[in-house]
């Protein structure tokens, strides 16, 4: 008796211990945070607050805040929009976090009144150089009008009903690249109407430096409309107010221009475009590679469209020019690319540490053709800006001795440039 006692005594303080809860880790249980839809002036307020990243568009550790766009910079533009009627220029990369800038304005009650699209049109899913037809936005029902093809500027009649132009398109830096020359365009339309053009600035991801020969006038085309190098170095702000105040509208008209800036930028920052700008720049090689070489566009060698790898390889027919072996075929966005079906020889480029211009690429393919001569057409004059280089290569000149026939053109850019810069260097 007195040992069943003792043992029910002993096993009263174990069975309290097994009875009581164990601590739950942290670690194992999720935690829910209650979410709101947040108002676009909560949009604009918070964007410097965002976690920050090593490079714009990728996740990472570091002290440098993320670029914040001019779209998302709200409480400094609205002002010019309330109350007006209001055109948007924008395509696909005009968001503000993961929502359009159109449908941001619409929700906070801006009268939107009409699309204005580029090249590649509204959506951004239109081949280099096809013809994108006026149409409705499915969602909006707004009005798209197209400024690629036989309409590049806005008519009176389309701006009529229409107090403010609004321009948000991400650009890559290069002269040939031919949503800077649409912003021409309208600006020039803005000025003959009487229409105020906004224009929200983004970063330029290959705005750390400006190279290559500089356009001459006579070789002014879509795809070079002011006297600037291959590679700009400028934002499409930046842009816009050289345009204005070098007077490169026609008679040296002036555009009602406001430009919105975009924050922590600087021409130093690295900053990976989050969307890719057209179908064929899906990723930072491209856009790194894209100013040396589009060049290929004049002559017969494919750089990649109809292929997984857009604008980040080369090649051709001709086994000269490289080991590496790719054939192009219709691809979203490349519905009928160059050398289509053909068997190319080339460079494999997607892990050169290109981050520069260079002539290399364009000079090596010239000297390895078999027909050097008819190697590059006269569209090679157009997106050089010159024929001089097309002539320099023929004659077998270098690459530095090239250099040294623009660097005179490009160091009186580079002081006019100085005048425009709405960021350090």
């Amino acid at each position: 008796m007195r040992f069943n006692s003792f043992c029910f005594l002993f096993l009263i303080p174990l069975l309290l211990l097994a009875c009581t809860p164990k601590p739950v880790s942290r670690k194992t249980v999720p935690s829910y945070a209650a979410t709101a839809p947040v108002s676009a002036e909560a949009t604009a307020s918070t964007a410097r607050v965002h976690p920050p990243a090593t490079t714009a568009g990728q996740t990472g550790q570091s002290d440098v805040p993320r670029p914040v766009m001019g779209a998302e910079q709200m409480n400094t533009y609205l002002p010019a929009l309330k109350g007006k009627r209001v055109a948007m220029v924008v395509n696909h990369t005009s968001m503000v976090g993961n929502t359009h800038l159109v449908d941001t304005l619409l929700s906070g009650g801006i009268a939107v009144k009409k699309i204005f699209a580029p090249e590649h049109g509204f959506r951004g899913e239109a081949d280099a150089g096809e013809h994108v037809s006026n149409s409705t936005d499915r969602k909006t029902g707004l009005p798209l009008i197209s400024l690629y093809g036989s309409n590049k500027k806005p008519t009176a009649g389309q701006l009529k009903d229409v107090d403010v132009v609004v321009f948000d398109i991400q650009d890559v830096g290069a002269r040939f690249y031919t949503y800077i020359s649409t912003m021409h365009y309208v600006m020039e339309a803005c000025a003959e109407n009487g229409k105020k053009l906004v224009v929200l600035d983004r970063p330029n991801p290959n705005g750390h430096y400006f190279d290559g020969p500089v356009l001459k006038p006579q070789f002014k085309s879509f795809v070079g409309m002011h006297p600037i190098p291959v590679v700009h170095g400028l934002t499409v702000g930046e842009l816009a107010n050289m345009i204005n105040g070098e007077g490169w509208l026609p008679n040296k008209a002036k555009c009602e221009l406001q430009v919105v800036k975009a924050g922590n930028y600087t021409h130093k920052t690295k900053y990976v475009v989050p969307v890719r700008p057209s179908p064929n720049l899906p990723n930072e090689a491209s856009v790194r590679l894209y100013p040396s070489i589009c060049f290929f566009e004049a002559a017969p060698v494919s750089v990649g469209r109809g292929t997984p790898y857009p604008f980040q390889v080369i090649g051709g027919p001709n086994p000269r020019f490289g080991s590496f072996t790719f054939t192009p075929v219709p691809t979203p966005g490349a519905k009928n690319p160059p050398l289509q079906g053909q068997l190319c020889y080339g460079l494999d480029l997607r892990n050169e540490p290109l981050n520069s211009f260079t002539l290399r690429y364009v000079i090596d393919f010239y000297e390895k053709a078999d027909n050097p001569e008819k190697f590059y057409n006269s569209f090679f004059d157009k997106l050089a800006g010159t024929d001089e280089l097309r002539r320099q290569i023929a004659a077998g000149l270098s690459e530095a001795e090239i250099r040294k026939t623009w660097q005179a053109d490009l160091d009186a850019y580079g002081e006019t440039r100085k005048k425009y810069l709405l960021y350090a260097e």
